[in-house]
């Protein structure tokens, strides 16, 4: 055996679609700094305030998607990790920066087999962000001083720009093209624009400029809009789209603050106004099928496109359990070097 282990990483999911269990999820969620950056004071009001209303409306969104065997994100995710189990020699382990398995039980988990001494930490997000890659480095860490686990921490940066992932995207994309399509549009998960500025270490880069994201610079580094214009310009470029094509566009908004642009609803409207019929969407930000991607693209997208003059919208899903990206994630943990 290795003396490594892979801890797979993704966002998590409440336990059930109860309310009581979607508002203390969404309270975990909330009032991590990385994802509402507020002072504590204000960033419990707000969260307060949004406790107040969203869980049921959330619990409502979770039912109508939810699978016998549980949350899809979390059945995916197991089913990846017991694939991925298969053709490794170290222990895998899964585990959510909020809700159950928890980070915390994922390297706890490690830390007892034998000889392990290093985890591959595995974030499920191809672009960086704070709120995603960030804060669930910073857990591991806080969990490993915790319990003094006396293990090496490896982390898989984002990757945005590693051909075999770009390769095994285009592979799970390319069959819903051969079926027809009108217009491919690529929905990323939004973000404050604030959150762009502060993860700039130029402090001078990002949304300086219509065009900052194509602009060399040390800023393109952390920059979540920079990483997903790129999957965006590598996949439709293997595919072979012209510009006409498709587009790209970020979803889940969540309070008044400014969030990148351009919005995916306004996008659909624009989309059906021009006559598009067919539209197929894919949400490259994500590697596992989701609330997001079932609920928001798959039910609410979809009436939205046919109640805008629209006929067919098509989500193409994730990554998911697919064998390329099986592979893509063994020869990674393969592959990638020892901790310093």
């Amino acid at each position: 055996m290795s003396d490594r282990g892979v801890l797979l990483v993704n966002l998590g999911s409440p336990s059930s679609t109860q309310v009581a269990d979607v508002k203390r999820y969404l309270n975990q969620f909330l009032m991590d700094p990385y994802v509402v950056d507020l002072p504590w004071l204000a960033r419990r009001l707000l969260v307060s305030l949004i406790l107040a209303t969203r869980p049921k409306a959330s619990a409502h969104a979770y039912a109508s998607i939810w699978w016998d065997e549980g949350s899809p994100l979390v059945v995916i995710s197991r089913r990846v990790q017991r694939a991925l189990q298969q053709q490794l020699d170290m222990p895998v382990e899964l585990a959510m920066r909020y809700g159950e398995p928890s980070i915390e039980q994922g390297l706890l988990a490690l830390a007892k087999q034998p000889g392990v001494r290093e985890v591959l930490f595995m974030p499920q997000y191809p672009q960086h962000a704070d709120s995603t890659i960030t804060t669930s480095v910073e857990e591991a860490r806080r969990v490993i001083a915790k319990h003094q686990l006396g293990i090496k921490l490896n982390v898989v940066p984002a990757f945005y720009n590693r051909p075999d992932y770009i390769a095994a995207l285009t592979q799970s994309v390319q069959p819903y093209l051969e079926q027809g399509f009108d217009h491919l549009l690529l929905s990323y998960h939004g973000l404050p624009e604030r959150h762009l500025r502060k993860a700039d270490p130029t402090g001078s880069h990002c949304l300086a400029s219509g065009d900052c994201c194509e602009q060399a610079s040390a800023a393109t580094a952390t920059c979540y809009r920079a990483h997903c214009s790129h999957v965006s310009r590598e996949l439709t470029a293997a595919l072979g789209l012209r510009a006409e094509q498709w587009s790209q566009a970020f979803q889940s908004r969540l309070g008044r603050d400014k969030w990148i642009e351009p919005y995916t609803e306004a996008r659909i409207d624009e989309l059906a106004a021009q006559g598009v019929k067919r539209l197929l969407v894919a949400c490259p930000a994500f590697v596992a099928d989701c609330i997001e991607t079932l609920e928001e693209i798959g039910d609410r997208a979809r009436e939205q496109f046919i109640a805008a003059g629209g006929e067919e919208l098509v989500l193409i899903p994730c990554l998911n359990d697919q064998p390329q990206w099986i592979d893509v994630l063994a020869t990674w943990a393969r592959e990638t070097p020892s901790a310093a």
